[in-house]
Protein backbone atom coordinates (compact mmCIF):
# COMPACT_ATOMS: atom_id res chain seq x y z
CA UNK A 1 0.00 0.00 0.00
CA UNK A 2 2.82 2.42 0.76
CA UNK A 3 4.04 2.17 -2.84
CA UNK A 4 0.70 3.65 -3.94
CA UNK A 5 1.38 6.73 -1.82
CA UNK A 6 4.33 7.60 -4.06
CA UNK A 7 2.10 7.76 -7.14
CA UNK A 8 0.07 10.85 -8.12
CA UNK A 9 -3.21 10.87 -6.12
CA UNK A 10 -5.52 10.41 -9.15
CA UNK A 11 -3.50 7.37 -10.26
CA UNK A 12 -3.38 5.75 -6.82
CA UNK A 13 -7.10 6.32 -6.21
CA UNK A 14 -7.90 4.87 -9.64
CA UNK A 15 -5.83 1.74 -8.98
CA UNK A 16 -7.45 1.11 -5.60
CA UNK A 17 -10.95 1.71 -6.99
CA UNK A 18 -10.35 -0.47 -10.05
CA UNK A 19 -9.09 -3.45 -8.02
CA UNK A 20 -11.84 -3.33 -5.41
CA UNK A 21 -14.57 -2.77 -8.01
CA UNK A 22 -13.37 -5.76 -10.02
CA UNK A 23 -13.73 -8.02 -6.98
CA UNK A 24 -17.15 -6.54 -6.16
CA UNK A 25 -18.54 -7.02 -9.65
CA UNK A 26 -17.18 -10.56 -9.75
CA UNK A 27 -18.95 -11.34 -6.48
CA UNK A 28 -22.18 -9.83 -7.82
CA UNK A 29 -21.85 -11.97 -10.94
CA UNK A 30 -21.53 -15.15 -8.88
CA UNK A 31 -24.62 -14.34 -6.79
CA UNK A 32 -26.69 -13.38 -9.83
CA UNK A 33 -25.63 -16.61 -11.51
CA UNK A 34 -26.76 -18.72 -8.53
CA UNK A 35 -29.95 -16.88 -7.53
CA UNK A 36 -32.58 -15.38 -9.78
CA UNK A 37 -33.94 -11.88 -9.31
CA UNK A 38 -37.35 -13.28 -8.24
CA UNK A 39 -35.76 -15.28 -5.42
CA UNK A 40 -33.77 -12.26 -4.19
CA UNK A 41 -36.83 -9.99 -4.25
CA UNK A 42 -38.52 -12.11 -1.58
CA UNK A 43 -36.14 -10.74 1.09
CA UNK A 44 -36.06 -7.11 -0.06
CA UNK A 45 -38.12 -5.70 2.79
CA UNK A 46 -36.10 -7.25 5.65
CA UNK A 47 -32.76 -6.82 3.86
CA UNK A 48 -33.43 -3.13 3.24
CA UNK A 49 -34.06 -2.47 6.94
CA UNK A 50 -30.88 -4.27 7.98
CA UNK A 51 -28.88 -2.55 5.24
CA UNK A 52 -30.09 0.91 6.32
CA UNK A 53 -29.19 0.28 9.96
CA UNK A 54 -25.80 -1.16 9.06
CA UNK A 55 -25.09 1.71 6.67
CA UNK A 56 -25.89 4.26 9.39
CA UNK A 57 -23.52 2.75 11.95
CA UNK A 58 -20.76 2.19 9.40
CA UNK A 59 -21.11 5.71 8.02
CA UNK A 60 -20.81 7.25 11.48
CA UNK A 61 -17.67 5.26 12.22
CA UNK A 62 -16.04 6.11 8.89
CA UNK A 63 -16.84 9.79 9.39
CA UNK A 64 -15.27 9.73 12.85
CA UNK A 65 -12.07 8.08 11.57
CA UNK A 66 -11.80 10.52 8.66
CA UNK A 67 -12.18 13.43 11.07
CA UNK A 68 -9.55 12.01 13.44
CA UNK A 69 -6.99 11.35 10.69
CA UNK A 70 -7.60 14.71 9.04
CA UNK A 71 -7.12 16.43 12.39
CA UNK A 72 -3.85 14.53 12.84
CA UNK A 73 -2.70 15.55 9.36
CA UNK A 74 -3.52 19.17 10.14
CA UNK A 75 -1.65 18.99 13.45
CA UNK A 76 1.40 17.53 11.68
CA UNK A 77 1.35 20.48 9.28
CA UNK A 78 1.12 23.01 12.12
CA UNK A 79 3.88 21.29 14.13
CA UNK A 80 6.25 21.41 11.17
CA UNK A 81 5.49 25.10 10.63
CA UNK A 82 6.05 25.87 14.31
CA UNK A 83 9.29 23.88 14.34
CA UNK A 84 10.65 25.92 11.43
CA UNK A 85 9.45 29.14 13.09
CA UNK A 86 11.17 28.35 16.41
CA UNK A 87 14.43 27.55 14.58
CA UNK A 88 14.27 30.93 12.85
CA UNK A 89 13.60 32.74 16.15
CA UNK A 90 16.67 31.17 17.74
CA UNK A 91 18.72 31.98 14.63
CA UNK A 92 17.82 35.67 14.78
CA UNK A 93 18.30 35.83 18.56
CA UNK A 94 21.78 34.35 18.18
CA UNK A 95 22.86 37.42 16.22
CA UNK A 96 23.09 39.26 19.57
CA UNK A 97 25.39 36.65 21.10
CA UNK A 98 29.13 37.45 21.30
CA UNK A 99 31.62 36.01 18.81
CA UNK A 100 32.29 33.21 18.11
CA UNK A 101 29.23 31.76 19.91
CA UNK A 102 26.76 33.49 17.57
CA UNK A 103 28.29 31.99 14.43
CA UNK A 104 28.56 28.53 15.99
CA UNK A 105 24.91 28.59 17.12
CA UNK A 106 23.68 29.83 13.75
CA UNK A 107 25.64 27.15 11.92
CA UNK A 108 24.18 24.57 14.27
CA UNK A 109 20.69 25.79 13.39
CA UNK A 110 21.48 25.58 9.67
CA UNK A 111 22.62 22.01 10.21
CA UNK A 112 19.50 21.21 12.22
CA UNK A 113 17.01 22.47 9.63
CA UNK A 114 18.97 20.81 6.81
CA UNK A 115 19.02 17.55 8.75
CA UNK A 116 15.23 17.64 9.27
CA UNK A 117 14.60 18.47 5.62
CA UNK A 118 17.08 16.08 4.01
CA UNK A 119 17.18 13.22 6.50
CA UNK A 120 14.59 13.04 9.25
CA UNK A 121 11.47 13.58 7.14
CA UNK A 122 12.59 11.00 4.59
CA UNK A 123 13.37 8.48 7.35
CA UNK A 124 10.04 9.19 9.03
CA UNK A 125 8.22 8.10 5.87
CA UNK A 126 9.79 4.67 6.36
CA UNK A 127 9.28 4.56 10.13
CA UNK A 128 13.00 4.46 10.84
CA UNK A 129 13.33 7.36 13.28
CA UNK A 130 12.50 7.26 16.98
CA UNK A 131 11.17 10.12 19.06
CA UNK A 132 14.10 9.90 21.47
CA UNK A 133 16.83 9.86 18.83
CA UNK A 134 18.65 13.14 19.35
CA UNK A 135 20.09 13.75 15.91
CA UNK A 136 20.93 17.33 15.03
CA UNK A 137 18.88 18.66 17.95
CA UNK A 138 21.19 16.95 20.45
CA UNK A 139 24.16 18.70 18.85
CA UNK A 140 22.32 22.02 19.03
CA UNK A 141 21.55 21.54 22.72
CA UNK A 142 25.20 20.69 23.35
CA UNK A 143 26.26 23.96 21.72
CA UNK A 144 24.01 25.93 24.07
CA UNK A 145 25.26 24.04 27.11
CA UNK A 146 28.88 24.84 26.20
CA UNK A 147 28.24 28.57 25.96
CA UNK A 148 29.47 30.91 28.68
CA UNK A 149 26.20 32.51 29.76
CA UNK A 150 28.04 35.17 31.75
CA UNK A 151 29.58 36.56 28.55
CA UNK A 152 26.16 37.35 27.06
CA UNK A 153 25.11 40.94 27.88
CA UNK A 154 21.43 40.39 27.21
CA UNK A 155 20.51 37.63 29.65
CA UNK A 156 16.80 37.95 28.91
CA UNK A 157 17.44 37.24 25.23
CA UNK A 158 19.52 34.21 26.15
CA UNK A 159 16.74 32.90 28.40
CA UNK A 160 14.24 33.42 25.59
CA UNK A 161 16.51 31.46 23.23
CA UNK A 162 16.60 28.58 25.71
CA UNK A 163 12.80 28.63 25.87
CA UNK A 164 12.64 28.51 22.07
CA UNK A 165 15.11 25.64 22.10
CA UNK A 166 12.83 23.67 24.41
CA UNK A 167 9.85 24.50 22.20
CA UNK A 168 11.86 23.30 19.20
CA UNK A 169 12.41 19.95 20.90
CA UNK A 170 8.72 19.72 21.74
CA UNK A 171 7.58 20.40 18.17
CA UNK A 172 10.14 17.90 16.90
CA UNK A 173 8.70 15.19 19.17
CA UNK A 174 5.16 16.06 18.10
CA UNK A 175 6.22 15.88 14.44
CA UNK A 176 7.68 12.42 14.95
CA UNK A 177 4.61 11.23 16.85
CA UNK A 178 2.41 12.50 13.99
CA UNK A 179 4.51 10.55 11.50
CA UNK A 180 3.58 7.24 13.12
CA UNK A 181 0.43 5.34 12.20
CA UNK A 182 -2.39 6.76 14.30
CA UNK A 183 -5.18 4.36 13.26
CA UNK A 184 -4.87 1.13 15.29
CA UNK A 185 -5.00 -2.20 13.41
CA UNK A 186 -8.25 -3.16 15.14
CA UNK A 187 -9.97 -0.10 13.68
CA UNK A 188 -8.60 -0.93 10.23
CA UNK A 189 -10.01 -4.44 10.65
CA UNK A 190 -13.47 -3.10 11.46
CA UNK A 191 -13.35 -0.60 8.58
CA UNK A 192 -12.29 -3.19 6.03
CA UNK A 193 -14.71 -5.88 7.20
CA UNK A 194 -17.53 -3.33 7.34
CA UNK A 195 -16.71 -2.18 3.80
CA UNK A 196 -16.83 -5.76 2.53
CA UNK A 197 -20.18 -6.30 4.24
CA UNK A 198 -21.60 -3.05 2.87
CA UNK A 199 -20.68 -3.96 -0.71
CA UNK A 200 -21.78 -7.60 -0.29
CA UNK A 201 -25.25 -6.50 0.79
CA UNK A 202 -25.86 -5.10 -2.70
CA UNK A 203 -25.39 -8.58 -4.20
CA UNK A 204 -28.64 -9.79 -2.66
CA UNK A 205 -31.00 -7.19 -4.09
CA UNK A 206 -32.76 -8.36 -7.22
CA UNK A 207 -33.31 -5.70 -9.91
CA UNK A 208 -34.91 -6.13 -13.29
CA UNK A 209 -32.24 -4.01 -14.91
CA UNK A 210 -29.06 -5.94 -14.11
CA UNK A 211 -26.87 -3.25 -15.66
CA UNK A 212 -28.24 -0.71 -13.20
CA UNK A 213 -27.43 -3.06 -10.30
CA UNK A 214 -23.87 -3.49 -11.56
CA UNK A 215 -23.56 0.29 -11.79
CA UNK A 216 -24.89 0.84 -8.25
CA UNK A 217 -22.56 -1.81 -6.83
CA UNK A 218 -19.58 -0.30 -8.65
CA UNK A 219 -20.47 3.22 -7.44
CA UNK A 220 -20.75 2.12 -3.80
CA UNK A 221 -17.49 0.18 -4.04
CA UNK A 222 -15.62 3.13 -5.52
CA UNK A 223 -16.95 5.46 -2.83
CA UNK A 224 -16.07 3.16 0.09
CA UNK A 225 -12.63 2.19 -1.25
CA UNK A 226 -11.80 5.84 -1.99
CA UNK A 227 -12.72 6.91 1.54
CA UNK A 228 -10.71 4.08 3.10
CA UNK A 229 -7.70 4.95 0.95
CA UNK A 230 -8.13 8.60 1.94
CA UNK A 231 -7.90 7.52 5.59
CA UNK A 232 -4.70 5.63 4.75
CA UNK A 233 -3.23 8.71 3.05
CA UNK A 234 -4.07 11.00 5.97
CA UNK A 235 -2.65 8.43 8.38
CA UNK A 236 0.78 8.82 6.69
CA UNK A 237 1.29 12.62 6.69
CA UNK A 238 5.00 12.45 5.81
CA UNK A 239 4.85 9.78 3.10
CA UNK A 240 4.25 10.01 -0.64
CA UNK A 241 3.09 12.75 -2.94
CA UNK A 242 0.31 13.90 -0.59
CA UNK A 243 2.63 14.42 2.37
CA UNK A 244 2.78 17.57 4.48
CA UNK A 245 4.38 20.46 2.63
CA UNK A 246 8.03 21.04 3.51
CA UNK A 247 7.90 24.63 2.30
CA UNK A 248 8.37 26.08 5.85
CA UNK A 249 11.68 24.23 6.13
CA UNK A 250 12.79 25.40 2.68
CA UNK A 251 11.96 28.99 3.56
CA UNK A 252 13.83 28.69 6.87
CA UNK A 253 16.92 27.33 5.12
CA UNK A 254 16.79 30.11 2.53
CA UNK A 255 16.52 32.76 5.26
CA UNK A 256 19.39 31.28 7.27
CA UNK A 257 21.72 31.22 4.25
CA UNK A 258 21.06 34.81 3.22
Amino acid sequence: MQSLLNLPPPVSFFIVSAITTSFALFGLHLVQKKYSADVLKENHEVAAIIFNAFGLFYGVMVAFVVFATWNGYDEATKNLQMEASEALDIFHSAESFPDPANKIIQQGLRDYVASVYNDEVQRMSQGEIGVYSGGAHASLRTLFSQMDATSIPNRELYAESLRCLNNLAQYRRMRIFAGNDTVPPVIWLVLLVGGVFAVSYTFFFGMKNIKAQYLLTATLTVMISSILFLIYVLDHPFTGTSKVSLEPLRQAMATMHQ
